[in-house]
């Protein structure tokens, strides 16, 4: 595994009688805090490419939330729901002492933001959601129409390979490497900070909270649903999402019509990782939108 960017501060954070570890890069006066995905992902693949922020005089802070990375894997699944992790996110805010900082939320860290932007009103001086969506349901019915993309027959061995429980069959794993590879990084070869993460990914919050893969949601978050709730978040706010994402363009929209202060931009040749896959135009709107709406 390939070493993480040295950062400027390390810290460990008490969380829920454990420990997570946080990271932080730069000086700036204006504060970007980076929630990734997963849930049980490390942060490195999606701070690593957001480090540019650094150079273009932001601060950028990130941390491994409980089960991930550095911090400490405990085994008990009553940690693993949206509402406790919302909670973790206001305890590591409040030891780093950051007050009316950017929000970057990517993918399940988009849903958890959402879910601290309305349990935690006013904290936040602007949200970018990158690929992510506020309505479950409605999502599962995306991921089902762009599995139908494999064709009749492979969507009906899914199924049937679901209903077994026979989900570690070799045809169901092509079928979602292939899935992967259309709808989560469509690059030939995926950036070593994705990799590693991905080969560190932890199971047990992820099982718990969405499923066993990004295309079956059978967790504790199936029947989650933020669009009502974020139409109350008055801060603005950046919808992100690749043209290819497993978290649709449509998805942006329906945010897009909940979310009173927000804007929406679609990179047409990304998936899931747009920071990877067009990091050039998707760190230009970043940076224009985080000048837009300065904290202070």
């Amino acid at each position: 595994m390939a070493e993480f960017s040295k950062p400027d501060e390390t810290r460990r954070v008490k969380v829920a009688g454990h420990e997570v570890v946080t990271y932080s890069w730069g000086s700036g006066d204006e504060v970007v805090f980076l929630l990734s995905g997963g849930p049980g992902l490390p942060c490195r693949y999606l701070a690593e490419p957001h480090l540019r922020l650094v150079e273009a005089g932001f601060r950028v802070v990130s941390y491994d939330q409980l089960g991930t990375g550095q911090s400490d894997r405990p085994k008990d699944d009553a940690l693993w729901h949206v509402a406790r992790f919302a909670e973790e996110v206001e305890t590591v805010r409040t030891a780093l002492g950051l007050d009316r900082f950017h929000l970057i939320g990517h993918s399940w860290g988009g849903w958890l933001g959402m879910e601290y932007a309305v349990t935690h009103p006013g904290v936040l001086a602007s949200f970018v959601i990158a690929n992510s969506a506020a309505d479950i349901q409605h999502l599962v019915s995306e991921l089902n129409r762009l599995r139908g993309g494999l064709g009749i027959e492979t969507v009906r061995m899914m199924q049937r390979r679901e209903a077994e429980w026979s989900i570690d069959h070799p045809e169901y794993q092509a079928a979602i490497t292939l899935l992967n590879y259309r709808h989560v990084c469509r690059l030939d070869h995926w950036p070593p900070a994705l990799a590693d993460s991905v080969a560190d990914w932890n199971m047990d919050p992820y099982m718990a909270v969405q499923g066993p893969n990004e295309f079956l949601y059978i967790g504790n978050l199936k029947d989650w649903n933020r669009l009502d709730s974020m139409a109350g978040f008055a801060e603005p706010c950046l919808i992100l999402c690749g043209a290819h994402d497993e978290m649709t363009p449509n998805c942006a929209l329906r945010m897009h019509r909940a979310i009173p202060n927000s804007e929406v931009a679609v990179f047409p040749n990304s998936s899931h990782t747009p920071f990877y896959e067009e990091p050039e135009p998707y760190f230009a709107r970043i940076e224009k939108f985080l000048r837009d709406h300065p904290s202070r």
